[in-house]
């Protein structure tokens, strides 16, 4: 962005002789998409004009109708009667004329010691800050809420935990879902900390070296609720590591929330059968009567790659820029605007999905009777009555391959049969063997035992109050 403004249009074209061709002017133009910024940008236009009052570089008088106008301007955004002009290239330049149209010579002062650079820095890191605060976090909240209070109402229901995509060992599904609730608190607090850093103040650093102005930074980071004004002017409207920061927190989020899409998308096929999804989260087939689509895990799992995408976007915009502003960083709000608006959706969809999900215990008790979930307890009775747990495992697996030879299960063996196998069997193993058995003995921290899940559970609770 180029700072002197001249002109009743193009505030820079005091030393340009020809008019901007019509395609570049369209191609320059950010309106369309910065307008987003228009209440940060009122927000640091009228911090910035009381700093400038009690500094004494602007009279009361100007200050008073600056904040006047700005609050007019305002108003008619909200009321959608605001005019936006692709021939003003900006939202800053739009707000401006508009102020300047309002109250006169005043909203001409207005920029004094300040530059489009470090007004878009300060817009955008307001922006963000407020819809992780606003939105994006409250999203979250949501989902780890209902994941709780699905954990709760159905979260003693066993089923197969898998590795490979193949029948494992059998878990609490309360188990399994606080896995979920757990991968979104780290997101939490990528987030949270990705919002402490944004947290600085660019403004006042102008252009990009500062200005002879007496400015008080202090004032303006203050009453902006930053926390303090940033060190360097050049980093100050160069730098876009808290966008990059949030876009890989955004990624990362959608990342999980894609796996616990995918796992849905499986358990609600035929094949697994094990959750039935609301009607209302479901579509059906235009020519096929009897299909019941998963599409709003499927859109979850598909605009990952978007959010993805974003945070690329945004990297390699930055890789090859030099200090300090330039015009590739026109670049950088879409994608941070896509970003943030496509993972408060996601978040906001699986938030309420989740409570209208019917999971089908019997589908999930009977997956754990056919799949040998519980061989691992057999090798570990053997290992606790003396046997190397490798001779152990071998042992157990010849058995396997006879009850699967044979179309036995573990459940089904007499102990005469347990006991042919190896005399290290008692009468103890056919309860050992059991789906219920096998889950209460996973009592280790963090394991799948129903005590250790409640205690889970409670401290997962535990935390959403705290946060």
């Amino acid at each position: 962005m180029s700072d002197d403004r001249q002109g009743p249009q193009r505030t820079w074209g005091g030393r340009f002789q020809e008019a901007t061709d019509a395609f570049v002017a369209r191609l320059n133009a950010s309106v369309g998409f910065d307008q987003r910024l228009a209440r940060e940008d009122i927000q640091g236009s009228r911090a910035h004009a009381a700093m400038l009052g009690a500094q004494g570089i602007l009279s009361a008088e100007d200050v008073a109708a600056v904040d006047a106008g700005l609050a007019q301007v305002q108003g008619e955004i909200d009321a959608g009667q605001f005019t936006w002009s692709e021939a003003l290239e900006d939202v800053h330049m739009n707000v401006e004329h508009r102020l300047t149209t309002l109250v006169g010579e005043a909203g001409k002062r207005l920029h004094t010691a300040r530059s489009r650079n470090d007004q878009v820095a300060t817009d955008l890191r307001l922006w963000l800050r407020r819809r992780i605060d606003a939105d994006v976090l409250p999203a979250l909240d949501r989902l780890q809420r209902a994941i709780v209070a699905v954990a709760e109402r159905d979260g003693e229901a066993i089923l197969p935990g898998y590795t490979h995509l193949q029948r494992a060992q059998p878990v609490l599904l309360g188990h399994h879902l606080l896995a979920w609730f757990e991968m979104l608190d780290r997101d939490r607090g990528r987030l949270v900390d990705a919002r402490a850093r944004l947290n600085e103040s660019p403004l006042g650093a102008a252009a990009l070296a500062g200005t002879p102005f007496p400015l008080d930074r202090a004032m303006t980071a203050k009453s902006l609720g930053f926390s303090r004004p940033m060190a360097n002017s050049l980093d100050a409207v160069a730098d876009r590591d808290f966008a990059v920061e949030f876009c890989a927190a955004a990624a990362l989020c959608m990342v999980h929330l894609s796996r616990m899409a995918e796992e849905l998308i499986l358990w609600a096929s035929q094949e697994f059968g094990f959750v039935e999804l609301g009607d209302a989260f479901a579509t059906g087939s235009s020519i096929m009567p009897q299909k019941k689509n998963p599409d709003i895990p499927e859109l979850v799992r598909g605009k990952t790659g978007r959010v993805v995408g974003d945070l690329v976007a945004l990297l390699t915009t930055l890789k090859g820029l030099p200090l300090a502003y330039n015009k590739d960083l026109q670049e950088d709000k879409e994608a941070l605007f896509d970003a943030t608006d496509t993972l408060e959706d996601c978040l906001e969809a699986f938030a309420r999905l989740l409570p209208a999900t019917t999971f089908r215990r019997d589908r999930m008790r009977a997956a754990c009777e056919a799949g040998f979930v519980t061989a691992t307890d057999v090798a570990d009775y053997l290992a606790r009555a003396g046997v190397p747990f490798r001779e152990a495992h071998h042992v157990v697996g010849r058995l396997v391959g006879w009850c699967l030879a044979e179309g036995r299960t573990l459940q089904s063996l007499s102990l005469a049969e347990w006991q042919a196998l190896h005399p290290a069997f008692g009468p103890d193993i056919q309860a050992a063997v059991t789906v219920e058995a096998s889950v209460a003995a996973r009592t280790s921290e963090g394991g799948t035992a129903p005590t250790r899940v409640a205690a889970a559970l409670a401290e997962a609770k535990r935390r959403l109050d705290r946060a």
